[in-house]
């Protein structure tokens, strides 16, 4: 069932694009981070590990598009070399929209995030979170690896999905041989 769905979400159908057309105008003038009942992307969300049942939280973050704003300087500088154009953050768009949200919710833990839309302006992504301290958690051998201290912050050191992809950790072979251990051990000559 799951694959369907996701096929359905893919294939972008016209009753699929009129129904996010209606959800983009509302989700505008909401806050940038708000959490949801449930996962707009079933499949996905459980692809990440995502599961009906009490303990599992899902946010909805909203991100800007475009590259960084940096002032301009005022003098002693030839236009090219004012760097205020093209100037791209060191981390995916998802990484970052996992952190924000994860800096509203401290004590919950960020298991992964899907895209679930865009427009001219602004990102959405799903954040599925899961709260260490819930005894429901606590007892599913699936999942309660999360509630070891070790995993805190996790998110803030790219231990997430979104985090080792941006990190370069889903390469391997020729190309990758700086970016294991870590990029900073190979004084950021990785990426």
């Amino acid at each position: 069932m799951y694959k369907y769905v996701g096929e359905l979400y893919a294939r972008h159908e016209k009753n699929l694009k009129e129904l996010m057309w209606q959800r983009l105008i509302k989700w505008r003038k909401q806050p940038a981070t708000i959490r949801v009942d449930r996962p707009t992307r079933i499949d996905r969300a459980r692809q990440i590990g995502y599961r009906a049942k009490q303990g599992y939280i899902t946010v909805r973050q909203r991100i800007t598009r475009g590259s960084r704003r940096k002032p301009r300087p005022t003098m002693g500088r030839k236009p090219k070399k004012m760097g205020t154009v093209k100037i791209t953050p060191g981390k995916s768009r998802q990484w970052i929209a996992e952190e924000r949200a994860a800096r509203k919710y401290p004590n919950l833990r960020v298991i992964g995030s899907y895209w679930i839309a865009e427009d001219g302006k602004y990102i959405w992504h799903e954040i599925i979170f899961v709260d260490p301290a819930h005894p429901v958690i606590k007892a599913d051998s699936r999942i309660n690896w999360v509630c070891d201290p070790v995993h805190r912050g996790r998110v803030f050191r790219g231990l997430t999905p979104a985090g080792k992809t941006s990190r370069g950790l889903r390469k391997h072979g020729t190309g990758a041989e700086k970016i294991r251990p870590s990029i900073r051990a190979h004084q950021r000559r990785g990426k």
